[in-house]
């Protein structure tokens, strides 16, 4: 019942956004952990983050922000939203790849900068929570695990980036 209420508010949400973003872009690379964001081609700012471990890896790709949801429950565990147990912590932004990736808070702040996560990318509360206010549904994501510089990484994809 609340997977398929949470999907029903995904759509929704999707639908409602009509203005995309065209001047935002984070760039997250699996091999450093770093996300990095961007505004009209320039760095705003760079967060380590943990991302997927080898048996759960990130999914790599371009991809979109197609939700933003504040306390979003976890499902999978039945802990609502807000829950200081909650592993997804008080932020969620949800990516084009599924229903089940996203990049979100956390409640084991020591994972932040390892590969331990599920395959969703993992922020400091306080990061996350300053990024969600930011960042935009329709937001370009690539996600990589690569040695290639964020430049190279996003002209791979048509994107330039100072």
């Amino acid at each position: 019942m609340l997977v398929s209420h949470y999907i029903s508010q995904v759509v929704s949400s999707v639908k409602s956004s009509s203005t995309f973003s065209t001047g935002q872009l984070l760039m997250i690379n699996t091999k450093t952990n770093k996300l990095t964001f961007y505004r009209n081609g320039n760095l705003v700012k760079t967060f380590t983050v943990a991302t997927g471990k080898s048996s759960t890896p990130t999914p790599t790709g371009k991809f979109v922000i197609s939700n933003k949801v504040k306390n979003r429950p976890w499902y999978k565990g039945n802990i609502p939203g807000g829950d200081p147990r909650n592993p997804l912590g008080k932020r969620w932004l949800g990516l084009s790849v599924g229903a089940a990736y996203g990049i979100h808070g956390n409640n084991k702040e020591s994972s932040i900068g390892q590969s331990v996560s599920s395959g969703c990318v993992r922020m400091h509360n306080s990061e996350i929570q300053w990024l969600f206010e930011q960042v935009n549904v329709g937001t370009t994501v690539i996600i990589a695990d690569s040695s290639n510089s964020n430049g190279e990484i996003a002209q791979s994809y048509g994107i330039s980036i100072a």
